[in-house]
């Protein structure tokens, strides 16, 4: 799988140890910064995963901040992207089987490397359950005028 990822100066170790696991799982990431834990601007980031995955450059996204909530909020104003905040494997699965979440914002902060690990695990193992969801995630697209 195609995976673009990238961080603010909080989670940039954090989104260097995912993009190595990921590459050692076997799947292609784009690592779209930043090189360094300089300070940057997080919605520079969300904006760059949120938009390579709304082109279809990338088939999900992976982004990390302090808390991961920024990004959502970011990457959310891009028309396409479902971003989800998850600190837990089970609300990922569920991101992505209810909400067909097709990016992932993580905390680099308050959440240890082995749970980020999980979380993008069953983020990236889990597909759309669509059915009685599919309506609802039609309703979702529908508020950005899709």
């Amino acid at each position: 799988m195609r995976i673009a990822i990238a961080s603010d100066h909080a989670g940039f170790q954090e989104k260097g140890l995912l993009a190595a696991y990921l590459r050692d799982a076997g799947h292609e990431v784009a690592d779209l910064g930043p090189d360094s834990d300089d300070r940057v601007d997080y919605p520079d980031y969300a904006q760059k995963v949120a938009r390579a995955v709304a082109a279809g450059e990338a088939e999900r996204g992976v982004l990390v901040c302090g808390t991961g909530i920024g990004m959502a909020i970011a990457a959310n104003k891009v028309p396409g992207i479902r971003a989800a905040n998850v600190t837990d494997p089970e609300f990922a699965a569920l991101a992505r089987e209810h909400n067909d979440a097709n990016v992932i914002t993580l905390s680099g902060r308050f959440v240890s490397d082995e749970q980020n690990r999980a979380i993008v695990d069953a983020f990236l193992a889990t597909g759309f359950g669509g059915g009685r969801h599919e309506g609802r995630v039609q309703k979702i697209m529908a508020l950005e005028g899709r």
